[in-house]
């Protein structure tokens, strides 16, 4: 009876192992971000769907990021009304209903494997795909979207599958942007051109009859490492029923101890509750909101103004090379993750600027990401140094320097024992330390001699 009774008792311990998190924020809130997605601190978005081809985005002037350039909103906009996508639809379309644009969607030069190779060599530890955008669109054969996804319509593809079988076999964690909303789905309560549909369902029930077995299906049959929704703005997240949700993805399901979540669950959510935080297109604005933050955050944005595929979008419009590898420290220096994003062609190509771009970042990476991955922002850093950023691992600290010349730099470093450069560690680095403030004096290269395009770290050991 005793050894009974032993059985027993590890039973019901073992269950209530397993069923730790009960669907109440105040529950769910206390699961931690996974580790490894806190050590990888760089990621790549990808915005691909029926609204790549007509790959249509507004353009500002002056080549700068504005909110109406996502041409992945092309259905959305229109539906908003908005000028510059009613006439280009109307005269290159002649208004011809959107879902056309699905069975335009062929996917005829997708190699998943190719985009893994690419990804990883830019040095990206995770990748997340959008599984269904705005449009109601779906990646792969849901039931819950029966004639609208790219099996039935399309590619005749599983393009959710081929995505998460290329990037496990890469060693990449995969995972899945997912809409909440679908802008013009009779079903959906809130249809985005104002108009209520006479079949909508009430919140809650659009999301058990569509959101929820659509999101227990990424994790389940695809075993996404990241769930990531958007879309949330409509209801509360009580009326998405993300508490549940939650509570079944952290309880039950097979990815319950690994996968990671962000904070688009509800418009009570961002910044309060879910996983980790997220930001969008802020850092260019010189957003601080990272700064000094505790909790988990990610930035996302795209190497141009558009994360779905712009064909309008010129070289103005995306970040050069260096661009790219500062936006990727000044998000780590400040204790963050960067999801940057690529838009790939309708035919499945990731256009030319984009891979330069990744290639870019995965060569600076392959010199200096020590200084990156795993790493932390440092609490003590300095500041108004432009162009220079921190980050630490231990007790090493690393200095990014993407500021032109090499005048001396001074700052309270505490004991240091050595100051050499990442990728040519014979270069004599001058410096010196008094009453624990180091001055330090980043060499000068001759051409040719740098160990990497731009931006050389300094790892500065102490004792």
């Amino acid at each position: 009876m005793k050894k009974l009774m032993t059985a027993l008792a590890l039973v019901v311990f073992a269950t209530s192992l397993h069923a730790a998190y009960e669907a109440k924020w105040e529950s769910i809130d206390k699961r931690p971000v996974p580790q490894w997605w806190k050590d990888a601190k760089f990621g790549i978005f990808i915005h691909w769907g029926p609204y790549a081809v007509p790959a249509f985005g507004n353009i500002s002037k002056d080549g700068k990021f504005a909110w109406d350039c996502y041409a992945e909103w092309y259905q959305g906009f229109m539906l908003k009304g908005k000028k510059p996508y009613l006439d280009h639809h109307e005269k290159f379309y002649h208004n011809a209903p959107y879902g056309n644009f699905a069975a335009e969607f062929k996917a005829e030069h997708f190699d998943a494997a190719d985009w893994a190779k690419l990804f990883k060599k830019a040095g990206a530890k995770y990748v997340v795909l959008t599984s269904k955008h705005h449009d109601g669109y779906a990646l792969w054969p849901s039931p819950e979207s029966p004639y609208y996804n790219s099996v039935a319509m399309g590619s005749g593809r599983d393009i959710a599958g081929e995505f998460c079988k290329a990037m496990r076999e890469a060693g990449l964690k995969r995972g899945f942007y997912y809409s909440m909303l679908e802008y013009a789905n009779p079903l959906y309560p809130g249809i985005r051109d104002g108009n209520p549909s006479p079949f909508a369902l009430t919140p809650e029930e659009w999301n058990k009859r569509v959101n929820l077995p659509q999101l227990k299906e990424l994790a389940e049959i695809y075993e996404a490492d990241i769930i990531w929704p958007d879309g949330e703005w409509d209801y509360h997240s009580s009326r998405h029923c993300s508490e549940e949700y939650l509570a079944w993805l952290y309880n039950e399901s097979k990815v319950k101890d690994t996968v990671v979540v962000n904070d688009r669950w509800g418009k009570d959510c961002r910044g309060r509750h879910g996983g980790h935080y997220t930001t969008e297109y802020v850092l260019e604005g010189g957003d601080k909101s990272g700064d000094g933050a505790e909790h988990p955050w990610e930035e996302c944005r795209g190497i141009g103004n558009s994360f779905g595929y712009s064909r309008f979008e010129t070289p103005k419009d995306y970040m050069s090379r260096e661009r790219c590898v500062e936006t990727l420290v000044n998000c780590v220096s400040r204790g963050g993750n960067l999801l940057l994003n690529v838009g790939p062609t309708a035919d499945g190509r990731i256009p030319a600027i984009m891979q330069d771009r990744l290639l870019a970042i995965g060569r600076w990476l392959d010199v200096n990401g020590e200084a990156i991955y795993a790493s932390s922002s440092w609490k003590k850093a300095p500041k108004g140094l432009a162009g220079i950023y921190f980050t630490q691992k231990g007790s090493d600290l690393y200095l990014i320097s993407f500021a032109a010349g090499s005048k001396p730099i001074s700052f309270a470093a505490g004991d240091v024992k050595a100051v050499t450069v990442l990728g040519a560690p014979s270069v004599n680095v001058k410096w010196s330390v008094k009453d624990g403030v180091l001055t330090v004096t980043p060499p000068a290269f001759a051409n040719g001699e740098m160990p990497c395009e731009f931006a050389p770290v300094l790892k500065i050991s102490r004792k």
